[in-house]
């Protein structure tokens, strides 16, 4: 099964081809680029490196596997959107994964799974063993709980180290997109049906509107020389 997987939730834009053969997966054909402003340029130029690079066509694609965050609004939501309009393109089904999992889940011990969250903050989850302790929360990371952790890795963690009440250490720093496709193993293996993707943005986007529009349909005018027209 050729599973297609996407992951924007972080300042990393990464695109990969990955094969399950029984219990076993291989990674096909993988791009990534660290442009935390370039998701919408990059993203679908690299599935198309992705398929030239492994002889493959989009009808070879058997699933996609996405990156439901925690991450900024703009950036997750263009690889979210891209999921989906792949698979339903394709009417193949799609799955979410939380992109923290494709760090944390490769943890040892006790360990703090950490990204950017902008206005130096950090999207953050501990892990035991591997596995998520509670769902995802944002915050400062000087202003963390005691979390009884060994260590914090992630790009989050790199970032800000003299804040983080623990050592951190350097890889991986992004999320990794075979574990996220193991992750949905599951799903993909029983057949599952698509799922409507969720994101975990935890907080409100950063843009705001400059005023209430009034009720739809509502037309809103201002004066102009002569009159009033519609603006």
């Amino acid at each position: 099964m050729l599973v297609l997987a996407l992951d924007t939730a972080t300042s990393a834009v990464q695109a990969a081809l990955v094969e399950i053969d029984g219990d076993e997966l291989f990674l096909g054909a993988f791009r990534r680029e660290i442009d935390s402003r370039g998701h919408v340029e990059r993203l679908a130029p690299f599935i198309d490196q992705c398929l030239d690079e492994a002889g493959r066509s989009k009808r070879d694609v058997a699933a996609v596997v996405a990156g439901v965050g925690p991450g900024p609004f703009t950036g997750l939501r263009v690889g979210m959107v891209t999921a989906a309009s792949f698979a339903d393109g394709l009417g193949i089904p799609v799955y979410g994964v939380c992109s923290l999992d494709g760090i944390g889940a490769n943890t040892r011990g006790r360990a703090l799974a950490a990204t950017d969250a902008r206005r130096k903050e950090i999207y953050w989850a501990v892990y035991a063993g591997g596995e998520r302790q509670g769902e995802p929360r944002v915050g400062k990371p000087a202003e963390l709980p005691d979390l009884d952790v060994d260590y914090a890795i992630g790009e989050g963690a790199s970032k800000y180290p003299g804040e983080l009440a623990m050592p951190a250490e350097v890889e991986p720093v992004y999320p990794d997109l075979v574990k996220l496709v193991e992750l949905a193993g599951p799903r993909l293996l029983a057949g599952a049906p698509t799922e409507k993707l969720t994101p975990l943005y935890l907080r409100r986007p950063d843009a705001k509107p400059v005023r209430a529009l009034g009720p739809v349909g509502a037309v809103i005018t201002r004066p102009v020389a002569g009159g009033r027209r519609p603006w």
